[in-house]
């Protein structure tokens, strides 16, 4: 690997082999042959004089791509396009001649680019159903177990573990759904022509319309998508790579709401992102477990949400059929895009298979907390013995705010209990106190909202594809 000169992070730290390969130089010009060989026996298939011998050869040499051929001829004609018809013919010179034929640029160049973000997309869905079905058992496991819930980041009521988990999966369900729904909805370009007319097509089939759809339906049942735009100028709609981007960018925004909640959540020691026994946290601080795995979902999060935005401003100015300013760009942003959610789920995949819980930080980080929760069940209790429910609101405002004074002026523990037994308004001892501050009371419905919102939502969207689960992820760096 050379080292005096720029190289990505995502081919050398983050995204996958299986994703890079989608969006290498090997994988777009093998599939540039593919359409070329598509076209010509479609057009063959319509009446167009192409033997069957140009086509064998054609398809003798989809693989074996002469990159040598073809980057001198680029630097002399600067058209990536034309430089590989070129190529492609010194290797095919019987059928040099029809390779491209009434085809322009963008027949090879977005057809392919189509093919490339569905591929990707069935990688994302794979990885992205792993995450859900790790995420479902760890919510399934720790359903009933109680835990502090925060409103403004501050100690609300009590949820239990498994339940907030189903926060963080309600999304990447959500996110499961956009997916699954660009994937059926994505269009090949077909085979337009320069300007979306057709008319070189129109023209070579002798103005016969009903050629032209079914050669350009023949192409599309060819590279195995049969759905193709009705209409178009010379490009597909740029609004297309906007709406992928748009469904990456919803996968980046839950892993990094999940990352930055399990960054809090190891701030306060309750569960830790997995950490390997030689692993270094600081330089200088030999103690520290940082959460690295996590800040590295928001840092590359923030990456792929920003970069959503370049598909939106292309899309907003393309002029009339066709311009080229959105080649160079898109080329950047919608490879490197699925490059970063590709290691986006790969990290959580190893996050997700490892999480750490420590269940008597949260039960006492629980218990600390719970006098001030529990005081709604006290005075409903005293109001039962005969109290006055305003009297004892009263009473227990004062009481709350003089425990709290206590901890956090002249860092004492909760000591609110024992000024509610000390107070004969209550009527209730310490015993009958305690007997009130069980968590599991405090719950309301979140293992039973757990179970069916597994049963209900995360089974069905399993279900069928357990041929794609169990997949497991090793971070490098």
């Amino acid at each position: 690997m050379p080292h005096d000169r720029y190289i990505s992070p995502f081919s050398t730290r983050y995204a996958s082999d299986e994703m890079q390969y989608v969006f290498s130089e090997e994988n777009k010009f093998r599939t540039w042959r593919r359409l070329w060989i598509a076209l010509a026996r479609a057009e063959q298939r319509q009446g167009i004089a192409i033997t069957d011998e140009q086509i064998a050869e054609l398809e003798a040499h989809a693989e074996d791509i002469n990159y040598e051929d073809a980057e001198k001829r680029e630097r002399e004609v600067r058209h990536d396009v034309m430089s590989h018809v070129y190529a492609y013919g010194l290797q095919c010179p019987k059928a040099a001649g029809i390779i491209h034929l009434g085809a322009t640029s963008c027949y090879v160049g977005d057809n392919t680019d189509v093919l490339n973000m569905h591929k990707a997309l069935e990688i994302v869905e794979r990885k992205l159903l792993n995450v859900i079905a790790l995420l479902a058992d760890f919510a399934d496991r720790y359903k009933e177990l109680p835990c502090l819930a925060y409103t403004h980041i501050q100690p609300a009521q009590l949820t239990t573990v498994g339940k907030r988990a189903t926060l963080w999966l309600n999304e990447f369900c959500m996110d499961y759904e956009e997916v699954r729904h660009r994937m059926d909805t994505l269009a090949l370009l077909g085979s337009k022509g320069t300007t979306g007319t057709q008319a070189s097509f129109l023209e070579l089939f002798g103005g016969d319309e009903a050629k032209v759809d079914a050669a350009e339906r023949d192409i599309a049942e060819a590279v195995g998508l049969s759905r193709v735009v009705p209409v178009s100028g010379q490009t597909y709609s740029r609004k297309m790579d906007y709406q992928v981007a748009s469904v990456l960018s919803g996968i980046a925004q839950s892993a990094s709401k999940f990352a930055y909640d399990l960054r809090l959540l190891s701030s306060f020691k309750e569960m830790e992102e997995p950490f390997e026994k030689k692993q270094i946290g600081s330089s200088a601080m030999p103690y520290k477990r940082n959460p690295m795995r996590c800040e590295r979902i928001d840092a590359l999060a923030r990456y792929v949400i920003a970069d959503a935005l370049n598909p939106a401003l292309t899309a907003s100015c393309q002029f009339f059929e066709r311009t080229l300013d959105d080649s160079a760009n898109k080329r950047i942003a919608m490879a490197e895009a699925f490059l970063a959610v590709d290691a986006i789920l790969g990290i959580l995949l190893n996050v997700c298979d490892g999480l750490v819980v420590y269940e008597s930080i949260i039960r006492k980080r629980v218990m600390a907390e719970l006098p001030f929760m529990a005081t709604e069940n006290i005075m409903m209790d005293a109001v039962k013995r005969g109290g006055n429910r305003q009297e004892l609101h009263e009473r227990l405002r004062r009481h709350s705010l003089d425990a709290a004074r206590h901890i956090k002026a002249e860092g004492g523990e909760n000591d609110l209990i024992d000024r509610l037994c000390g107070d004969p308004a209550f009527g209730l001892n310490k015993a009958e106190m305690e007997a009130l501050l069980q968590p599991e009371r405090y719950t309301g419905r979140s293992a039973q909202q757990v179970s069916t919102f597994l049963r209900d939502v995360v089974g069905p969207l399993l279900k069928g594809h357990e041929d794609l689960l169990g997949e497991h992820y090793n971070l490098t760096v």
